[in-house]
């Protein structure tokens, strides 16, 4: 499934360097080399740290066909990959996901549920071991 490259407001200026380097899908992010992400984080107004964390989104995404903002959540809870989304233990990563999930949009958002957690897990376990977006 393709989902739809846009980032949220406080991105704006990586998006614009993004865009502006011809980037302007979650695949073509993930598959950027790390030299050619340094040199997009010396531009101007754009942070490579912020650039990295993007591309660790845009490699959730794409190996385990995760919305952004699920694949942004995990990064916020520590997974950045999937065989760390793999090893995780799922009552500890649900709690602590549920935390960022209250901490970032209130209650008005419907909690991540177990079952939804165990499906994401699984998509980690298929993907193929040696699988790497470099």
């Amino acid at each position: 499934m393709e989902h739809a490259f846009s980032l949220p407001a406080h991105f704006s200026s990586e998006q614009e360097r993004l865009a502006a380097a011809g980037i302007d899908s979650w695949h073509q992010l993930a598959d950027l080399d790390q030299a050619s992400l340094r040199q997009l984080g010396r531009s101007p107004g754009v942070s490579e740290a912020r650039l990295v964390r993007l591309q660790g989104q845009a490699r959730l995404v794409m190996e385990l066909d995760l919305a952004p903002g699920d694949a942004a959540l995990l990064l916020h809870a520590g997974i950045a990959t999937a065989r760390g989304l793999q090893q995780a233990d799922p009552h500890r990563l649900l709690q602590q996901i549920h935390r960022l999930q209250r901490q970032l949009t209130g209650r008005a958002v419907p909690l991540i549920d177990l079952a939804t957690l165990r499906c994401w897990m699984v998509k980690a376990a298929a993907v193929a071991p040696g699988r790497s977006w470099n």
